[in-house]
This record gives structure tokens, C-alpha cells and sequence, in this order.
């Protein structure tokens, strides 16, 4: 959807419609507010908590196993010196993924890391104007949004991936994929009102459609290590 800039100034003040002296908020509208509010809150808790929990189980194990060689350390020293290993073991490992492991775990990175700078950089537009790389992209007058990139991406991304042969080249072009999707549900609740409504209060669904499609992601990745973990632990086991 491509708007032109004067229609979606016309657009979004006929929506917000004539304003009720003192700020009055219909019991209604406060109800579904809140409703709103505490679904999104659930939905954040879940997604940032299952992606934390990605991070912090490796560096839990790279803390038992620092703490198992060298017992003698400060645990201080030795969380210290975890957290150092686990950046060089995350860079370094991911030789020792499978294909398709390190699809996920790049699909993971590339979607929370642009959800994340797709919503700051709407902040800073709205609030500040033009800042740095974050600004409105205009072609002929007209408002491109950022779920139109978002869909060539992830288009051709995912075009490549089924078309070519080599099942190493899913990490890369998960990576291109990813940053598609995120910005592609960063506005889907433009796509579903056909209308520009990202920052009122019907653009929340967009917000929790990306969280919901985060923690499915995160708790993939969780996922696919126990089964990883739990096949070698059965492999160690001798047969009965």
C-alpha cells in the first residue's frame, strides 16, 4: 500500500475524529485499551523472556563448564570470563551448526534486530523528524511504507532459498528473509485495516503479531537444542 503524504495526514486526522473536552475517555474504549495493553504486555514478556532464555542457556553452560575445568577461580573472574568465552564460542560455533540450525539462529538475530531499530526509527521520525538513517522514504510524492521493502525481501529471499540447491545457502539467505518478515509485521496492522493506522490505537495488533512471531521463533530455537542435546545424551547411552 502506497500512500500519498497529504492523504495520510487527512486520513489519520479524520480518525481521530472530534476531541471530547478534558481528555474524557469513554469506559468503552478504556475497557478495550487496557485489554489491548495487558495482551501486549504478555505477548513482550514471552518473546524477550524465550530470546534471553536462547542467550543465557549458553552462557550458563559456558559458566559450568569454565567453573568444571577450573575450580579454583573467583566466580566473579569466572562469570567474567564465561561471558567473554561465550561471544567467541557464539562466532566460532557456528561452523560446528547444522544448515539449517544456523538458518534459525541467523532468522532469529536478523528479525529481533530489525523489529527493534523498525520501531525506533518510527519513534524518532514521529518525535524528532528526520534523524540520521531514519526517515520517511517519498517516491513521487507518495509515502512508501517499510512493509513494501519488507515484502521484496522476503520475497526473494525465500525465492532463493527454494529455487537453489545448496542447503548452505539457507544462514545467508535467512538473514535477508528475516529482516523482511520483521519489517513486514512491524505494519501488518496496515495490511489487515488497509489503512495507515500504526500509531493509533488498532496499530497494537502490529505489535503483537511481531512479538507473538518472535517467541514462536525463540522457543523454536530452544526447541531444536534439547532435541539436539537430548540425541547425543541418548547416543552416550549404551544399547540395552
Amino acid at each position: 500500500m502506497v500512500l500519498s503524504v497529504e492523504a495520510g495526514r487527512r486520513a489519520s486526522r479524520a480518525r481521530r475524529g472530534p476531541r471530547l473536552p478534558g481528555a474524557i475517555e469513554l469506559p468503552w474504549a478504556r475497557r478495550r485499551r487496557l485489554r489491548a495493553q495487558r495482551g501486549t504486555v504478555a505477548l513482550g514478556v514471552a518473546a524477550f523472556g524465550l530470546t534471553s532464555t536462547v542467550l543465557g542457556s549458553e552462557i550458563a553452560r559456558m559458566l559450568r563448564a569454565r567453573i568444571q575445568a577450573h575450580p579454583e577461580l573467583d566466580p566473579l573472574e569466572t562469570a567474567d570470563v564465561a561471558v567473554r568465552e561465550t561471544m567467541a564460542v557464539a562466532v566460532a560455533g557456528v561452523a560446528s551448526l547444522t544448515p539449517r540450525e544456523a538458518a534459525l539462529m541467523n532468522l532469529l538475530a536478523s528479525f529481533s534486530l530489525t523489529f527493534a531499530c523498525a520501531r525506533l526509527g518510527t519513534y524518532l521520525i514521529r518525535h524528532g523528524g528526520p534523524t540520521g538513517p531514519f526517515r520517511d522514504m517519498i517516491v513521487g510524492g507518495r509515502h512508501v511504507h517499510h512493509f513494501v521493502p519488507g515484502i521484496v525481501m522476503a520475497f526473494l529471499a525465500g525465492g532463493a532459498s527454494v529455487l537453489s540447491s545448496n542447503e548452505r545457502l539457507d544462514p545467508v539467505l535467512a538473514v535477508p528473509f528475516g529482516v523482511g518478515v520483521a519489517l513486514t509485521l512491524d505494519e501488518s496492522a496496515l495490511l489487515l485495516r488497509l489503512d495507515d493506522v500504526y500509531w493509533s490505537e488498532d496499530g497494537i495488533i502490529s505489535v503483537q503479531i511481531t512479538l507473538a512471531a518472535l517467541a514462536l521463533l525463540s522457543s523454536t530455537t530452544l526447541a531444536r537444542r534439547a532435541l539436539r542435546r537430548g540425541e547425543r545424551r541418548l547416543r552416550l547411552q549404551p544399547s540395552t
